[in-house]
């Protein structure tokens, strides 16, 4: 009986698929960006593509558009999300339309995380002549995606409070080279509760209560915290290199 229990365990040693134990450093996962245009209508699709024969779980992206108008005014969209892939699976994670005339510039930028790590990214420059090119890669944390607010606020209170907090985002000028997410989820009864988000960390959470003065409190407290988390960050960083 004692054999038997060693050569059955011999056998789960080396017949067990490799990958339940395998870590890798990164994942074959391809970010690409699809431009359809019909006239001055732009259609921008963020689709990726899992090369891998396994699921992956802990992905996220960043899909951000940026035009430049004809008097150097820049205005920008931005949407970001996790989500996961099966096996060989294909799917389209974003669409953004937008309107492009004559003499306007874009520049369209795609990141693929897993885990926070940046695995793959894919970037479009769609000049003022109509050629489109592929611009050098860029970190996400270059100025273009600086000072962005997600605000994913469900009430009355939560939108007021997103105000509040950009108003004074603003003023600070402080552009942090990371995305700031304001979210909102119920809580028991009618109640909810707002978080500030950043690199998929809670920064700050408190109840919503809708007077002005406690929801300006919540948007001191929270940039007393996004400057303490981005000077730990940059430590941390620096440490690295």
């Amino acid at each position: 009986m004692k054999n038997k229990v060693i050569f059955f365990f011999i056998l789960n040693i080396f017949f067990t698929p490799f990958y339940y134990t395998q870590e890798f450093d990164t994942y074959k996962v391809k970010g690409e960006i699809v431009l359809a245009q019909i006239d001055d209508f732009l259609t921008l699709r963020a689709q990726v593509l899992n090369e891998e024969l396994f699921f992956i779980n802990d992905l996220s992206y960043i899909f951000v558009v940026l035009k430049k108008g004809n008097s150097g005014n820049l205005s920008k969209n931005n949407q970001s999300n996790d989500f996961s892939l099966k096996p060989n699976e294909e799917k389209q994670l974003s669409t953004i339309k937008i309107n492009l005339k004559k003499d306007e510039e874009l520049r369209v930028y795609l990141f693929i995380k897993y885990k926070n790590k940046l695995i793959h990214r894919d970037t479009l420059f769609l000049s003022s002549n109509g050629k489109i090119a592929v611009e050098k890669p860029v970190n996400e944390e270059q100025y273009l995606i600086k000072g962005i607010v997600i605000d994913e606020a469900m009430t009355k209170i939560g939108k007021d409070y997103h105000d509040f907090f950009y108003k004074e985002y603003l003023v600070t000028g402080k552009n942090y080279p990371f995305i700031i997410k304001i979210v909102e989820k119920p809580a028991m009864g009618r109640s909810s509760i707002l978080s500030i988000e950043v690199d998929r960390k809670k920064i700050h959470e408190f109840f919503a209560r809708p007077e002005e003065d406690y929801l300006k409190v919540n948007v001191v407290i929270a940039m007393r915290k996004l400057r303490a988390y981005n000077q730990k960050r940059k430590s941390t960083f620096q440490n690295k290199i």
